[in-house]
């Protein structure tokens, strides 16, 4: 159930907090109307599964992942609210079984060679880096990436507009997710404008990196 396939084409993941289920569409449109091509609702709000199979069935040009997933049932949830993939911080075998029951594409969380090893055992290319910056950043990946070079990255944690050009231009690599285009403050005020400027931008360095 790598998702390496399922996100070849997608360069930067929005990951999104949801606390009011009245954001949740109009961030979505104003993430796809500025080129996002995926998002990833975190599980840190009760609102989270309510929030993606609003925007499942509302903004279908937008492909729907759950992030922070961490318990085994949260898959199959998140499947029965439209998630096409999921995501975790870390990983554990109960997580992987859980993965492959429910049929769900998945980016395990991987931070040492020993976790990679094993993500590329049971077949995960494509892993999610976290927290990215503070385990060392492009670094890290760089040195992990020599003796591993069949493994690819999601960085998250850390990073922001002024990383993203540096992350992307790294051959271990395949994408980034990250909130920085979408401040907190901006959400709560309902200042899409100023959220589209910045998604807006955040594509505009994805596709020169």
């Amino acid at each position: 159930m790598d998702a390496s396939a399922l996100l070849a084409d997608t360069r930067i993941v929005p990951v999104v907090v949801i606390s009011d289920i009245d954001t949740a569409i109009p961030l979505a449109l104003t993430l796809r109307d500025a080129g996002i091509l995926a998002i990833e609702i975190t599980l840190r709000t009760p609102q989270a599964l309510r929030a993606l199979e609003c925007i499942s069935r509302e903004v279908p040009e937008l492909l729907p992942g759950v992030g922070s997933v961490r318990q085994p049932e949260q898959f199959a949830q998140a499947r029965e609210a439209g998630a096409r993939f999921a995501v975790s911080p870390g990983t554990t075998p109960t997580l992987l079984q859980a993965a492959g029951t429910a049929r769900m594409p998945y980016l395990p969380g991987a931070a040492t060679a020993s976790e990679i090893l094993h993500l590329l055992e049971a077949g995960y290319r494509l892993q999610k880096f976290f927290p990215a910056e503070q385990l060392g950043g492009i670094r890290m990946l760089k040195a992990l990436g020599a003796p591993l070079p069949e493994a690819r990255f999601c960085p998250t944690g850390g990073l922001h507009a002024g990383l993203v050009p540096a992350y992307l231009g790294c051959p271990q690599v395949a994408c980034v997710g990250g909130s920085w285009f979408i401040p907190a403050e901006a959400l709560a005020a309902g200042d899409y404008a100023r959220i589209g400027e910045l998604a807006t931008a955040a594509v505009a360095l994805a596709s020169t990196a």
